[in-house]
């Protein structure tokens, strides 16, 4: 009797087990883009409030991610917009802008722009150093967008920090710049570059007056 009574107990303690559900937690794998994003900070940007940056010496901006408004700041006018609503008056603002966020937050832009491609990681010689270094290509759809169909080949290092690129217009073969990620500094713990040099050339694209403002720090 007592043999049988503990063979129902063992019959309802399995059952029990497999109708309990599991605690494991899957760890998701995070994708290279996200890497590279984390790598330069982007953790930190659900708490951005205000970013403000200077183009290459040429326009300011002053832009605002949770409202999505934006300033443009030159030496003859202000303008004033939100993204939300562009209009014909400020296109040709918005356009500038698209541009040179890309420059100064590409590392943010392989999470943000869902519609681009993204290659499989890679390894080749970069074209600038001539070391070799993590290698993904970033293709945009040919429709949609300001500069469709456009590409870049992102090198980066082992670290997921950024290092060199290559813009490739219209995804065509023949590279239309080739340019250096340099001079990286964290502003509130976000990771950005403000020089990108060409080879043997003092051509040098700046992003200057970088100023990054958190919710905290209002």
């Amino acid at each position: 009797m007592k043999k049988l009574i503990y063979i129902v107990l063992s019959l309802m303690f399995l059952v029990a087990c497999k109708q309990q559900p599991k605690q494991e937690i899957v760890q998701k794998e995070l994708s290279i883009a996200q890497r590279i994003a984390n790598a330069h900070g982007f953790n930190n940007w659900q708490d951005v409030s205000k970013i403000q940056f200077t183009f290459n010496n040429k326009r300011s901006w002053i832009w605002e991610p949770k409202t999505d408004a934006v300033t443009l700041l030159t030496e003859k006018d202000t303008l004033s917009y939100n993204r939300k609503s562009v209009d014909s008056l400020s296109l040709k603002a918005d356009r500038g802008f698209i541009n040179d966020k890309f420059w100064l937050l590409i590392p943010f832009q392989l999470v943000w722009d869902k519609s681009a491609l993204i290659s499989t990681q890679g390894v080749e010689k970069a074209p600038i150093s001539g070391v070799s270094m993590n290698k993904i290509t970033l293709t945009y759809p040919n429709e949609g967008g300001y500069t469709p169909g456009d590409a870049y080949d992102i090198y980066y290092g082992d670290d997921f920090i950024i290092q060199e690129w290559v813009f490739r217009k219209g995804n065509q073969t023949k590279p239309s710049l080739i340019n250096t990620f340099e001079n990286y500094k964290s502003y509130n713990g976000i990771w950005l570059a403000s020089d990108h040099k060409r080879k043997n050339s003092e051509w040098n694209l700046t992003l200057s007056n970088i100023s990054i403002i958190l919710d905290s720090k209002n």
